[in-house]
């Protein structure tokens, strides 16, 4: 079972999360919205966690293949819902950026597996009604 802990860190809307191997995150909200921007949105948050998801599926997938990556990014971008509360993901759009030994179809081979199969954060959003779309970059 995994446990998080969280605590509010200030007066306002500032919190530190603390999983059970003691690693941390920090969460705020922007200042226009009354906190002090000292930390990952919520939301924002579950974009970061899509990525790290899809990325350590990424990079299994490519290293059980015998390719090696020089270098991994990824660009997420996610659109809100308007005027709703709460206002889930409703789009979202992935670019993976990969450099290495791989071929482009490997890559994109190996990002599909992810998005479609193993990722479970993108399974999640998806059955939150979140359209997840991607593309693959060779640098």
């Amino acid at each position: 079972m995994a446990t998080i802990h969280l605590k509010q860190v200030d007066n306002d809307y500032q919190f530190v999360t603390t999983d059970e191997a003691g690693k941390t995150m920090t969460m705020d909200i922007p200042v226009d919205q009354g906190g002090h921007g000292n930390g990952v949105r919520p939301m924002q948050a579950l974009l970061s966690a899509l990525g790290g998801c899809s990325g350590v599926d990424i990079v299994m997938i490519l290293k059980k293949q015998k390719e090696i990556i020089d270098q991994f990014e990824m660009v997420i971008n996610g659109e809100r819902e308007t005027g709703k509360e709460p206002a889930l993901w409703q789009t979202i759009h992935l670019i993976f950026k990969l450099k290495g030994s791989m071929s482009k179809e490997k890559a994109e081979k190996a990002c599909a597996l992810s998005m479609d199969k193993y990722c479970s954060v993108a399974a999640t959003l998806r059955a939150a009604g979140a359209a997840i779309t991607w593309e693959v970059e060779i640098l």
